[in-house]
């Protein structure tokens, strides 16, 4: 990690001309919130003003978000363009996102899909399950794998088909697999750092300007729990 990095606490995995991707740390936000932290984007800007030395103002494009607790891949657009024909590509589902999840109990199958309809209540910032009859519900679908156990965690994998809020949170707690650290759905006690241990492990898409395939792997965050299943 360069000088810079280490200034504004950002981890750069990938730079050019049209796109910024980082590994967001636990507790990091993406785009500014009621709490009046510092958001990811803000932190951004100003870390590439200063390293190109731009005098006036930095654009920077939102593209996707990542809960607070959650670590893992984010990517920003430093084009409009760039930003639109992503925003586009995970939209229409063109992107595919893989994460790892620590849970507390090992779900029925090694591998298999999980199929909900969910609902979020907007006052408590969580979504639950609910009848597919509920007009108000969204279908969620997921795919996990069975990576590995230690002691009392095992390592999941997750692709999402689609892009609910909470999804993998809510999904997994409704087959009684709590992602460690997840209070907020389940599980027994909260982390030290308010992490859950979720993780975006690997994003891969098309290039939006360049058109070549991009794959990129991010580290888990240094913890014991982590450490162990690696």
């Amino acid at each position: 990690m360069g000088r810079l990095e280490q200034k504004y606490n950002i981890d750069v995995v990938f730079e050019d001309n049209h796109l910024i991707i980082i590994n967001k740390k636990p507790g990091q936000i993406a785009q500014g919130d009621k709490t009046g932290d510092r958001p990811l984007d803000e932190i951004l800007k100003a870390y590439l003003k200063e390293k190109y030395e731009k005098p006036g103002n930095v654009y920077l494009g939102l593209i996707h978000r990542l809960d607070r607790p959650t670590s893992g891949g984010l990517v920003f657009g430093k084009t409009d363009k760039a930003t639109s024909r992503l925003s586009k590509m995970f939209q229409s589902r063109e992107v595919k996102k893989t994460y790892w999840a620590v849970v507390d109990h090992r779900p029925p199958q090694t591998e298999g899909t999980l199929e909900h309809f969910l609902i979020k209540n907007q006052e408590k910032n969580k979504s639950s399950v609910t009848k597919p009859s509920n007009k108000n519900g969204k279908k969620a679908i997921l795919h996990y794998k069975h990576l590995s156990s230690i002691d009392k965690y095992h390592l999941l994998e997750i692709t999402l088909e689609t892009g609910r809020h909470h999804q993998i949170r809510a999904q997994l707690s409704k087959i009684g697999c709590h992602i460690k650290g997840d209070v907020k759905y389940g599980f027994k006690r909260g982390n030290q750092d308010q992490s859950i241990h979720l993780h975006a492990r690997y994003i891969e898409f098309i290039h939006p300007v360049k058109k070549d395939n991009m794959r990129f792997e991010f580290a888990v965050p240094e913890d014991v729990v982590w450490k162990a299943f690696l």
